[in-house]
C-alpha cells in the first residue's frame, strides 16, 4: 500500500473545504439589486440592468415593458413625451397714456383779457399735470388752440386767442417738452361751443358768465404710438 504523507494530507485538507465552497458560491441564486434596496426607484414600464439603469438597444432607445404606456414615459427616454412645465410671461407693464384732448378753461389760465399765464391756480396745476403725461410716450405732435368769446372784434380776438395759444406753448416747452413738436394756433371766435344759448343777455356780467366756456384753449396729442 501507498503511503500518504503527512504533506499531502494536509494539501488535501484545505483544498477540499475550497473546492466546496466554490461550489455553493456558484449555486447561490443572485439577488436583483432591488431587493436589497429598496430605496431605488424603478421606473415603471422600463426593463432595467442589474445597476438599476434603464436598458437600452443597440439603436440606443430604451427598453419598454408589455405594460407600457405614454403616461410612463420618462425624460430620459422619451423627452417629447414628458409634459414641460408651463412657462408663464409676464405681462408687459402697460404703457403710460396720456389724454387725447385736453381743454383748459381760459379763465382758469389767464385774467379776463389777457394772454399772461397766472401763477399758481389750479388752471396751471392741470396743465403741468399734463406736461407730465405727455413725458415718456411716442407722439407726433401737440396741437395747442386758443380761443376767445365774441366779446369785441374778429380782429382782436383772433390776435388774443393766439397770443393765449403761445403762452401754453411756452410754458409746456419749459416743462420739458420740444417745441419743434408743438403747434400753436389762435381760431378766435370761430368755433363757440356756447351756441345761441347766451343771446339776449346784452353785453354785461351776465353775458361774459354765460360766454366763458368759450374762452379756452385746447390741447391734443396727436399720433400718440
Amino acid at each position: 500500500m501507498k503511503k500518504i504523507s503527512a504533506k499531502n494530507t494536509l494539501i488535501g485538507m484545505v483544498l477540499i473545504p475550497a473546492m466546496f465552497s466554490g461550489a455553493a458560491l456558484a449555486l447561490e441564486p443572485s439577488i436583483d439589486r432591488y431587493d436589497q434596496d429598496r430605496t431605488v426607484k424603478k421606473p415603471a414600464g422600463y426593463g432595467v440592468d442589474d445597476r438599476g439603469v434603464v436598458a437600452r438597444n443597440t439603436t440606443g432607445l430604451c427598453w419598454h415593458t408589455g405594460y407600457w404606456t405614454p403616461a410612463m414615459a420618462i425624460p430620459e427616454c422619451e423627452p417629447d413625451l414628458v409634459k414641460k412645465p408651463e412657462v408663464v410671461a409676464e405681462a408687459p407693464a402697460p404703457a403710460p397714456k396720456a389724454p387725447q384732448k385736453v381743454t383748459f378753461s381760459a379763465d382758469a389760465l389767464f385774467d379776463f383779457d389777457s394772454a399772461k399765464l397766472k401763477h399758481g391756480g389750479h388752471g396751471i396745476e392741470s396743465l403741468n399735470d399734463f406736461a407730465n403725461a405727455v413725458q415718456g410716450i411716442n407722439y407726433d405732435r401737440i396741437n395747442v388752440e386758443g380761443h376767445a368769446d365774441r366779446i369785441g372784434s374778429d380782429s382782436y380776438n383772433l390776435k388774443l386767442s393766439y397770443q393765449r395759444a403761445e403762452s401754453v406753448k411756452a410754458h409746456l416747452v419749459s416743462r420739458g417738452i420740444d417745441p419743434s413738436r408743438i403747434v400753436a394756433t389762435g381760431k378766435g371766435e370761430a368755433d363757440p361751443v356756447t351756441g345761441n344759448s347766451c343771446h339776449g343777455l346784452g353785453s354785461g356780467q351776465a353775458l361774459k358768465d354765460c360766454l366763458a366756456p368759450d374762452r379756452r384753449v385746447d390741447i391734443e396729442v396727436i399720433g400718440t404710438k
